[in-house]
């Protein structure tokens, strides 16, 4: 303890005392670091029922497949909207669909107007989709394109 044993006593007495009170209010749980849960994000629910998230395909047309998303590159997923890059895999239906063309069109995806899922109380599902053809677009189709989400 050097030439003043007294000073350094006192001195390793408090830290051992400050310690000892740190270790006890930290042990304690406190009401601001308990970690609320946050609901998840909306997803987005495919034509079999089931909940996706950032999903790299989906079929807008489910009763004939005539109109598909690939290749979704998605810049933004959360609690609002989500944002895709992606294409448009779009049947032309030429002379007759089963017989027409696919045609694929550079699209902009946008997800949003999320609210609860009928199916799943818990889980929140977007219910507007938009497309925004960023280049060409199929015949008679607008540059933008609002599709109602179902529950």
């Amino acid at each position: 303890m050097g030439t003043h044993p007294i000073r350094a006593a006192v001195i390793l007495g408090a830290a051992g005392a400050l310690a000892a009170s740190l270790g006890t209010a930290s042990a304690a749980p406190s009401a601001q670091t308990v970690p609320r849960q946050q609901p998840p994000d909306p997803v987005l629910v495919d034509c079999a029922w089931q909940p996706e998230v950032r999903p790299e395909a989906f079929l807008i047309a489910c009763g004939d497949g005539n109109s598909r998303l690939a290749a979704l590159d998605w810049e933004r997923w959360d609690a609002q909207a989500a944002v895709a890059r992606g294409v448009n895999v779009v049947n032309d239906c030429d002379p007759y669909c089963a017989a027409g063309t696919f045609h694929e069109y550079d699209v902009i995806v946008r997800l949003d107007r999320p609210d609860t899922w009928e199916r799943e109380p818990d889980l929140a599902h977007f219910t507007r989709m938009s497309l925004t053809y960023t280049d060409a677009r199929p015949e008679g189709f607008p540059s933008t394109v609002d599709y109602p989400l179902w529950d």
